[in-house]
């Protein structure tokens, strides 16, 4: 069920901590295994979450919503858009297409683009259904973990108990804060202008996703262009020396999204924001009692080009559950803690492939090395006549594919 009734309770075997996509597969995965669910989060029931922020989910975490709440995969594929073609050009020329059967496996696509916030709305009336309890406006403050399980103090003073909490509580996560577990790693030089746009059904563009690299109506700069249900979501790449305001005031996104879509999407912004994209990964993914799990961005935090955000959240969250299903039928303290461990080491080094795959693609968006920009000139001169090397070009902004054995614990 869902309550608003925020008394504290004792004896929890696992509490999750934070409502997102994370949090949420976390939820539903502890109600598939048959064990009582309760989340807590900082937002009240109502609060507006703005943008699209992840808005691309991967086949394969489509299927696993599928699994832990039959149905769900479906309505989530369902209330977003999958575009078949994609295009990519080269100072206004283009280099490459591609177009794409819509098919996918078990009646699901290959992929679906739409609002995080209809992600999570949907999640979260699964959970409701499957009898996950909900605690809103609960900040945890502190945690305390000991050999026998956790103590969380939120911000009101009231102490939650468990034998073990999921900690998907967002980048700047209390909980990965309380066992001193930091985000190492770089984040960007440049800046990414990221802007949501309302549909026009009086000036239609085809859903389509369209790269620029070196667009000469925006100075040269790189931008990406992607549908999803309802709008349109622009990434303009800015320049070392560029000042941010200059494209994310009302007069700016006037003056360049024109440039790049039909006039009237100008008028059309529904939300922007900018970012100096991270590339993180927590240091250690439980504590040394092994009682608490970092999940998503609580233990990650990764450039957005291949979707590996949201997309290794989820089996993060459901490995997490494992490893706790696991911990609470172990024999002794010692396999329950090598359980723990395991997801731990395994989730790390799945977040570590993934930060280097979203790194190289980083590069290759920057190309701030002569060698890559080098290499990029050189494919953009025969893409025209080599498909392979507009493949390249195509492909090289999203990262490496994940790959063989790593394929299943890398994005998933």
């Amino acid at each position: 069920m869902s309550s608003n009734d925020e008394q504290p309770t004792a004896g929890n075997r696992v509490l999750v901590v934070g409502a997102g996509p994370s949090g949420l597969s976390a939820a539903l995965a502890l109600r598939a295994a048959g064990l009582p669910a309760t989340v807590l989060d900082r937002r009240t029931a109502d609060t507006v979450r703005p943008g699209s922020r992840a808005a691309y989910l991967h086949g394969a975490s489509l299927r696993e919503l599928e699994r832990l709440s039959p149905g769900l995969g479906h309505e989530v594929a369902g209330r977003g858009v999958m575009w078949a073609t994609k295009r990519s050009y080269w100072a206004g020329k283009e280099i490459y297409t591609r177009t794409y059967p819509q098919v996918g496996r078990d009646g699901l696509p290959p992929f679906t683009s739409l609002p995080q916030v209809q992600t999570e709305d949907m999640m979260a009336a699964a959970c409701r259904k499957a009898g996950v309890r909900f605690h809103w406006g609960v900040e945890v403050a502190s945690a305390v973990s000991a050999p026998d399980g956790v103590r969380l103090t939120d911000s009101l003073g009231r102490g939650w108990e468990a034998d073990y909490v999921i900690a998907a509580d967002g980048s700047r996560s209390p909980l990965r804060a309380a066992i001193g577990s930091p985000l190492e790693g770089p984040r960007s030089e440049n800046t990414f202008v990221v802007v949501d746009l309302d549909d026009d059904p009086a000036n239609p563009v085809p859903r389509e996703r369209v790269f620029h690299y070196n667009h000469p109506a925006v100075g040269g700069r790189n931008v990406l262009i992607v549908p999803f249900a309802g709008g349109w979501r622009v990434d303009l790449n800015l320049l070392l020396n560029d000042a941010p305001e200059r494209f994310t005031s009302p007069e700016g996104l006037r003056r360049w999204i024109p440039r790049v879509l039909p006039a009237a999407y100008g008028e059309r912004v529904r939300w922007v924001s900018t970012y100096r994209f991270a590339q993180q990964v927590a240091a250690r993914f439980t504590d040394t009692h092994h009682r608490v799990l970092l999940t998503g961005e609580a233990a990650h935090l990764f450039a957005p080009f291949g979707a590996r955000g949201m997309n290794s959240s989820i089996p993060d969250a459901v490995r997490a559950v494992q490893a706790v299903r696991e911990a609470l039928s172990a024999g002794t303290p010692e396999s329950a803690a090598a359980a723990v461990a395991r997801f731990a080491r395994e989730r790390k080094e799945a977040a570590e492939y993934n930060r280097a795959c979203a790194s190289v693609a980083l590069e290759h968006m920057l190309a701030h090395r002569p060698s890559v920009w080098l290499r990029r000139r050189a494919a953009a001169a025969v893409a025209v006549v080599g498909q392979r090397a507009g493949a390249w070009l195509d492909a090289a902004p999203y990262g490496p594919k994940l790959a063989s054995r790593g394929a299943a614990r890398t994005s998933y």
